[in-house]
């Protein structure tokens, strides 16, 4: 389903602040799997998912989604086909406009000045409703002046309102005070499970990336160190998973606050 083959990313080559980002990393995602990515700050979580949307261009490799080579096919492209979630509530919606003004666009049903007809809005009132975050009664509020986990729960709906290929969650509960994320985690596992959809999650929080989806992967200085699924990975523990990436780096994981969550 994905394909990441041999990429690598070194930002501000030739000068004194080079640093390389992706080091040969390949990755192949089956259609279904929902793999939970763990690493240290610096590790390239998230410039792998912005090499997936195409935030940039990768300095080599490929990548090749639902068979078709988007290596060099432009954000707004595979945006079409991409769902992310940030660790910013304040990102993936627009904030001035009303939560039904919102998800009409995320429906891909017109433009900025578009309206939901009647039977759009019972579909979106009702999808809402599933949130149960109360906003089913709450369409014509400004989505900037929703909670954090309200916005948050909005975005995943809007992300996945039109069965995106892959979802990419990048520690999207991580801004969330732990009740807030417990419930928006608890609402991922099922939208991602009742759509069947091709998920990456990014999570600083090792329990429960040896918990949630079926399969774990540990990145280090932009390169794959660990990867777990299966029989495996049910048998492992925090401790375990600390010793794994020891083994595969050759040094300790030394990140309070993965250590401390």
């Amino acid at each position: 389903m994905l394909r990441i083959e041999n990429i690598s990313k070194t930002f501000n080559p030739g000068t004194a602040d080079a640093k390389t980002a992706l080091d040969g990393l390949s990755l192949h995602v089956k259609r279904g799997d929902f793999i939970s990515i763990i690493g240290a700050n610096g590790a390239g979580k998230s410039t792998l998912f912005n090499a997936i949307c195409g935030s940039f261009f990768v300095d080599r490799g490929r990548v090749i989604l639902d068979g078709q080579d988007v290596t060099m096919a432009p954000e707004h492209q595979r945006a079409k086909v991409i769902g992310r979630l940030f660790q910013d509530p304040m990102r993936g919606s627009a904030p001035g406009m009303s939560i039904e003004e919102n998800l009409v666009l995320a429906a891909g049903q017109g433009g900025w000045l578009s309206r939901a007809g009647r039977r759009e809005k019972q579909a979106f009132r009702d999808r809402l409703a599933l949130l149960d975050m109360g906003l089913e009664d709450r369409m014509k509020q400004p989505v900037g002046l929703l909670s954090g986990g309200q916005r948050q729960a909005l975005t995943l709906m809007m992300a996945t309102l039109s069965s995106p290929k892959l979802l990419l969650l990048d520690e999207h509960t991580a801004a969330l005070d732990p009740a807030t994320a417990e419930k928006v985690l608890s609402l991922t596992t099922r939208i991602v499970a009742e759509n069947n959809l091709t998920c990456l999650m990014i999570t600083h929080n090792m329990a429960s990336a040896l918990e949630l989806g079926n399969r774990t992967i540990m990145m280090d200085q932009g390169r794959i160190v660990f990867d777990t699924a299966g029989e495996e990975r049910a048998r492992l523990t925090v401790d375990d998973l600390l010793e794994k990436f020891r083994e595969a780096s050759g040094k300790k994981l030394d990140n309070d606050r993965m250590l401390l969550t």
